[in-house]
């Protein structure tokens, strides 16, 4: 055998046709440049506002001086009003998100002692704040103002210490931090030597100084839950421990108590101060205009940089970028204001005393007398000149003269800056998940607007840096990813697309000597309907297909027959086995992870696609999953630590669904694992799915899947959950679908009219349904794309939206007829939410009248008549239509709805010109139809520049405006009629039969029943002889067989249901079963003998798993006798179902209809009149009538497209985040080593292995660090404890917070 496969590498035939395997969509050389572009750019910003903030802060600190003179004394409350708005802002934005999270998610209250405690810390903090800021710093210089609180550090650092020296390990910045502490309180020293030794007797100054040190104490209390955290793991306290569960499981209700806390002490401080301080609060009503922009610019600037600064940061840390854009902008910008500030008192003196001629009695304090304090100022000039002087007013009680007072003064500024620096030096070695959780990166949700850099910096996470943990911040935890791929009748070029997807995967992620720990995966295929033959069963041509391609594949990645001078490799043997269900082809690829084809015959198992996915989710998480921890049970394990680690592994397991065609990369596994790592509610991710293929009905769905994708699928992320999933390509966790009233409920035969059009016509939809009605979240990455295969045919494309429509609108009713109990179950999902699923419903069902009444628009503008007679003449067209697909078949319905299109398309290219010929003949485009459709054109071309790798499919927009008709009157006609027809429609290899139109079956003559008989016996002879024949016989008798005509059915009965499922009676189950047993080896030799290159051993089942199929499918996959009654029955359910849905469908549209037309009719009465305007805004003395309804309407369809604009912009800048970050955690490419000959002597083999071996190179990112730590918790204190990405780092958004908004 050795020999007979050398001599299949021939020298001459050393050519090749090879398909692509590398990554040929991503061009990965322009996003690495706009990694640096945008991390640079974040970096810069972060700096930028961090600057602003602080900056802004210091002003009004200036302002509030009682020397200063840009504002005046009388006016002083109002700069001190401005400064607590920066107090309390940030506690006024927390209140409001932890009051919509209250409302909409579970929040438990806490305990009384957890109450007290943290509303005491909380109380110290305000106070200490509010008399900081706007009691004390108001009467110190600038520079002391800009370092101060960088003192904010003292008790963190202290706090370090002490949770360090508590570790039971050695850790590495125990020195760091006691250093930082001895440089604080070094600078606190300083600082009141300066001051108190300047004026000992200034009783008011040295109050001034001492509440600025004590209130700087109370204020470094802010970040105590940072190291509680880690002090009480190793305190023998309980009571330390409880307090910090407890704060982390309450956080809502506690940050609603604390952030009305915080706004009262500041209130209670500031109006307190301001009577103390002998100034009045009546002047706030009387300020100067000049004054009032001064202030309003100055706090406006202070609270949109402070919030925006704590945004950027987080996304700067989520993009694994936290020393080049968070901790060095931040460390910078301190500095960054003391130069701001100082820089131009100095120059200011600079120039001053060379305007004196250098005159040497001119020293600071005589520039103080003279210049500062002694003139009194122009203050209608600008603005800036007199911020300097005030400025410089701060500086002028201390003697810059002086070399002791320069040098305490710079002494303690430096001292405090260090301080930080080192208090933060374990943040330039946290590793961070790739997009972690802002919970997880940071302690508080709160920022401090009034010193941002400073809290930011002490609010992340800190943690004990040991030398075993020295660059964790979370363990890893590796996950196991089943890929799961149903086929049925795929073509050649179909599956050689997910078979490469599979390879690849195969050598990113390799089993054996494997670099990274974070993925295994194991692939599993499930060929439907894989045998033929009546007598003797054989592999169809569609799975000899698929097992030719696995070997071709398997030589492409080797490189088998790719060198000449080198020892070909050869494909080593792989597996056979017989089953239950039919048969097994176990594959073990180069890097040794394992392909599994499951062979289905559909006399021993039921099929169809939701069928399929039952097989493989009862085998993979029923049978592999769990029968081992049960084994262990049984031989006395203990059930506690059992039931922990088999709830960790369901954490950590994972289900890719897969089509027969889904082309995807590494790259975009990778992405959907991250979010389910991250976020523990996430049962489902999905991708964004690029239809291929050529021709004007693939051009179509390209612009139809990007808008929808683009808007849709991104609002249903951002501010609720993606309704659906799709199963081409989407990741599912084992936890999730393991759930109550899942798995289970989803292998549930349909037993019902209802049940055939929700469960079997859009199984993916259906699955997801039932996900969110057990409160987990489904969500949409746009950076993991997926290509798949779409329609290419009219008639195709009308089946499969036939099937589509009515199971989308079966699921979403079922959602909203829950919503009650959805709102409740699931966090990701409130009522705002179902009310924008509402409205997008109504507007669905409305579509095919909303598409008439604009038909008729333009007709009435065309032809110049009145608008009831156009609606009139628009109508007759799609009611004749409606009429015939119920009285025509399926294929005559399709025929005549191309036809309608394409007289349709003309119309609507005059539409298109008609709305451009309006606006032309009325002079102005701000009329209500024209403001709308220029708005909507302006979103589309916004979203298509924001969406770069894909703005070519704008130019497919133009096809898809002028099918918009066919798209949305004719095929909702069509699906609705022929809701009753169950088949699937696509990929089918005789017609589907017609729903409504019985037809007779035709009687066959003894001639032909002689020929057929005849056929069928030489077909089963000639697949029982012995392996002698070569595989082109053997393929040239399955297409004989292929021709053999099938009678057909008289009545086109449900096929995707139990009653289709097999079509063997009962009395014949058995002899089907143990014919299978005798002539299940005729298919194993057929393949063995088709499969040279590939030698294929028998194997078997063991006894266990051989138990759990037949077990399987007597329960659930049993093919159940046929029932003509049965059949009949739901035939007749299913029209009559169709019937009431298809009444109440197009009577709403008709209402609609006679609506419109009669406010048309009596349009003096009803409509509302607008005045017209022209482009320069004059009125034109005409005006626009508009009826209610169009305008209700328009304005609703605004309102849903603006949302979803909104929400596509906010998932665009997560999806730059995560990009950027996988990005930066990607490994680095390798290059393949070239291939050493010795001299005078052929390469070895193993010289071959290793440079195919190093040829593999990673086309996607490494998520070594973005492992997630689960423990053994149950589902339900995940759902309680958990939050989501964006439910914490959002800036606050109003939106639905329980997503993660990418």
């Amino acid at each position: 055998m050795e020999e007979d496969r050398d001599k299949l590498n021939r020298s001459w035939d050393a050519c090749r046709e090879v398909p692509i395997i590398d990554d040929e969509h991503t061009p990965w050389k322009l996003i690495k440049l706009l990694k640096i572009i945008v991390l640079l750019l974040v970096a810069l910003i972060v700096f930028g506002l961090a600057l602003c903030s602080k900056t802004s802060f210091l002003i009004l600190i200036t302002l509030s001086n009682e020397g200063t003179q840009t504002l005046s004394s009388e006016h002083k409350p109002v700069a001190l009003l401005c400064i607590g708005c920066s107090l309390i802002a940030p506690s006024v934005l927390l209140f409001l998100k932890s009051l919509w999270k209250a409302c909409y998610k579970t929040s438990k209250l806490p305990g009384k002692k957890t109450i007290a405690l943290v509303l005491f810390f909380e109380f110290l903090v305000s106070v200490g704040a509010a008399i900081l800021t706007m009691v004390a710093m108001p009467h110190l210089d600038i520079v002391t103002n800009v370092t101060i609180l960088n003192g904010v550090a003292v008790l963190s650092s202290l706090l370090q210490v002490i949770a360090q020296c508590t570790a039971k390990e050695r850790n590495h910045f125990l020195l760091p931090s006691i250093t930082a502490f001895l440089l604080i309180l070094l600078g606190y020293i300083l600082f009141l030597v300066l001051y108190i030794m300047k004026d000992p007797t200034d009783i008011k100054m040295l109050t001034w100084v001492g509440l600025a040190v004590g209130a700087s104490f109370l204020v470094s209390f802010n970040w105590w839950e940072n190291y509680f955290r880690l002090i009480s793991k190793d305190s023998s306290s309980v009571f330390l421990k409880d307090l910090c569960k407890d704060v982390a499981r309450c956080q809502n209700i506690l940050h609603l108590l604390s952030s009305v806390l915080r706004v009262a002490v500041t209130a209670c401080v500031l109006g307190a101060y301001v009577p103390l301080a002998k100034m009045d609060w009546d002047i706030v009503r009387s300020i100067p205009s000049r004054e009032t922009r001064v202030i309003v610019i100055t706090i406006g600037v202070q609270l949109i940089s402070s919030a925006l600064c704590n945004w950027f940061a987080v996304a700067a840390c989520k993009m694994h970028a936290i020393r080049r854009c968070f901790i060095l902008p931040l460390y910078l910008a301190s500095l960054a204001v003391m130069a701001l500030l100082v820089v131009p008192v100095i120059v200011y003196y600079q120039e001053y005393r060379v305007s004196q001629n250098g005159t040497a009695g001119i020293n600071f304090t005589s520039y103080c007398d003279v210049v500062v304090d002694g003139t009194n100022r122009n203050l209608n000039g600008s603005v800036f000149p007199q911020l300097v002087l005030d400025v410089t007013h701060t500086l002028c009680f201390l003697d810059m003269s002086k070399i002791t007072d320069i040098g305490l003064l710079t002494g303690s500024a430096v001292a405090w800056w260090l301080g930080l620096v080192l208090a933060t030096l374990h943040l330039w070695y946290l590793n961070v998940n790739r997009i972690g959780r802002t919970q997880d990166i940071f302690v508080r949700r709160l920022y401090e607007g009034t010193f941002i850099e400073q809290s930011l910096l002490l609010n992340t996470r800190f943690d004990i840096q040991t030398k075993n943990r020295k660059k964790n911040f979370r363990d890893l935890e590796p996950v196991m990813v089943y890929l799961c791929a149903t086929m049925w009748h795929e073509t050649y070029d179909e599956m050689i697309n997910i078979i490469i997807s599979i390879f690849r995967l195969d050598r990113y992620r390799p089993k054996t000597e494997p670099k990274f720990n974070d993925l295994s995966f194991e692939t599993h295929i499930y060929f439907d309907d894989a045998f033929e033959g009546s007598q003797v069963r054989h592999l169809n041509k569609y799975a000899k297909n698929l097992v030719e391609i696995l070997k071709e594949v398997y030589g492409i990645f080797t490189d088998v027959d790719s060198k000449v001078f080198i020892k070909q490799h050869h494909i080593p043997d792989q597996k056979l086995i017989t089953t239950p269900y039919g048969g097994r082809l176990v594959i073990t690829m180069p890097h040794e992870n394992q392909i599994i084809v499951h062979f289905k015959d559909k006399d021993l198992i039921r099929h169809k696609k939701r069928w399929s996915q039952v097989m493989y989710l009862y085998y993979l998480l029923g049978w592999k999953l769990m029968t081992k921890y049960h084994a262990r049970w049984q031989k006395g394990g203990e059930e506690k630590e059992l039931r922990a680690e088999v709830q960790k592994e369901k954490h950590n397991t994972y289900l890719l669904a897969l089509d027969g065609d889904t082309d995807f990369q590494p790259a975009s596994l990778m992405l959907l694992i991250d979010r389910l790592k991250t976020y523990p509610l996430v049962g489902a991710a999905c991708g964004r799915i690029h239809p291929t293929g050529s021709g004007p009905v693939v051009w179509f769905q390209k612009f139809e899947y990007s808008v929808s994708h683009w808007l849709q699928k991104t609002a249903e992320h951002v501010i609720g959950c993606v309704l659906c999933s799709p199963g081409c390509f989407s990741l599912f966790r084992a936890e999730a679908l393991m759930d109550d009233n899942v798995m289970k409920k989803y292998s549930t035969k349909s037993m019902e009219a209802s049940h055939y059009i929700q469960y079997d016509q859009g199984e993916d939809r259906w699955l997801c349904t039932l996900l969110l009605k057990q409160g987990w979240r489904v969500e949409y990455n746009a950076a993991s794309d997926a290509y798949t295969n779409a329609p290419e045919d009219f008639k195709e494309l009308y089946n499969q939206r036939r099937r589509w429509g009515p199971s989308t609108l079966a699921n979403v009713v079922d959602i909203l007829g829950s919503t009650k109990i959805i709102c409740k179950k699931n966090p990701s999902i409130s009522k705002p939410f179902m009310f924008y699923q509402l409205f997008a419903i109504i507007s669905a069902i409305l579509a095919p009248a909303t598409i008439v009444l604009m038909v008729a628009g333009s007709l009435a503008f065309i032809f110049d008549i009145h608008g009831a007679g156009a609606l009139v003449i628009s109508v007759i067209p799609p009611a004749v239509y409606l009429g015939l697909c119920f009285k025509l078949k399926t294929d005559s319905q399709i025929n005549l709805a191309a036809i309608m299109s394409v007289i349709y398309a003309f119309l609507m290219l005059v539409v298109t010109m008609s709305i451009i010929g309006a606006m032309v003949k009325d002079q102005t485009i701000l009329t209500p139809s024209s403001i709308f459709v220029l708005t909507m054109a302006c979103i589309y071309a916004i979203t298509a520049i924001l969406h770069p790798q894909e703005f070519h499919l704008v130019f497919y927009g133009f096809l898809y405006i002028i099918c918009i008709p066919s798209a949305y009157l004719l095929l909702t006609i069509y699906s609705m009629v022929n809701m009753n027809n169950v088949s699937w429609g696509t990929r089918e290899t005789k017609p589907a039969g017609e729903a409504a139109t019985p037809e007779a079956t035709a009687p066959q003559t003894n001639t032909q029943k002689a020929k057929n008989t005849f056929q069928r016996l030489t077909t089963w002879c000639k697949c029982c002889k012995k392996s002698s024949q070569r595989p082109q016989d053997q393929q040239l008798t399955v297409g004989q067989e292929s021709m053999i005509p099938e009678p057909i059915q008289a009545e086109p009965l449900p096929q995707n249901t139990i009653v289709e499922d097999n079509r063997i009676p009962e009395e014949e189950q058995i002899a089907a079963t143990s014919a299978f047993d005798r002539q299940s080896q005729s298919w194993m030799e057929e393949l063995q003998e088709l499969s040279t290159d590939m030698r294929l051993i028998e194997d078997t089942l063991d006894e266990e798993e051989l138990g759990f199929w037949k077990e399987l499918q007597e329960k659930y996959l049993k093919p159940l006798p046929d029932d003509k009654e049965r059949q009949k029955k739901i035939a007749n359910d299913l029209r009559e179902l169709r019937n009431k849905i298809n009444f109440a469908f197009f009577l709403l549209n008709a209402l609609w209809l006679v609506a419109t037309f009669t406010l048309q009719v009596f349009d003096a009465t009803f409509a509302i009149k607008l005045p017209k305007v022209s482009l320069d805004l004059e009125y034109t003395g005409e005006d626009v009538h508009i009826d209610p309804i169009a305008l209700m309407f328009i304005l609703g369809f605004a309102s849903s497209v603006s949302i979803q604009f909104l929400a596509m912009i906010y998932h665009r800048l997560y999806t730059l985040i995560h990009y950027v970050a996988f990005l930066d955690t990607e490994p680095k490419e390798q290059k393949p080593e070239k291939i050493k000959y010795k001299k005078g002597k052929k390469g070895s083999a193993a010289d071959s292995g290793s440079a195919a071996d190093s040829a593999s190179t990673s086309a996607s990112a490494s998520t070594a660090d973005s492992g997630s730590t689960i423990d053994s918790r149950s589902t339900s204190d995940f759902r309680e404890d958990s939050d989501f990405e964006e439910s914490d780092s959002e800036f606050y958004n109003m939106s639905h917070d329980g997503g993660t908004m990418v």
